[in-house]
């Protein structure tokens, strides 16, 4: 089994973020919904940045618990619900997320891997 490295799974946030920014940076809300390409990647991206949280929450409970301005749940839930209720997600609410939440959301996970990065890795 591999050990769990923090700064690998916050990596992986950080990569879905930009990756979703990068799919959707030329576009309107219009040509995303008429884009199922896009709408896909993206939903890959919340996903992974979802299933990273999960991965956080349950090796490092008082990592989660000590940096509380991350929306924790609130990523685990859309997680939750572009997985398993894939035929029902809301684009318009997809659309809305990465535009206003994930700007915020790369703030703070560049503040969190500053942070790990400058502590000696005990792992």
């Amino acid at each position: 089994m591999t050990a769990f490295r923090l700064v690998d799974y916050l990596e992986h946030i950080q990569q879905a973020l930009a990756q979703a920014g990068d799919y959707t940076r030329d576009m309107d809300k219009d040509a995303f919904l008429a884009d199922l390409r896009t709408q896909q990647a993206v939903t890959m991206n919340l996903i992974i940045i979802g299933e990273a949280a999960n991965k956080i929450a349950a090796a490092d409970a008082a990592f989660v618990c000590a940096h509380p301005d991350f929306p924790w749940q609130g990523v685990r839930g859309m997680r939750n619900r572009m997985a398993h209720g894939y035929f029902d997600i809301n684009l318009d609410i997809v659309w809305d997320t990465v535009r206003q939440d994930f700007p915020v959301l790369r703030e703070k996970v560049d503040v969190l891997l500053r942070e790990q990065r400058q502590e000696p890795d005990e792992q």
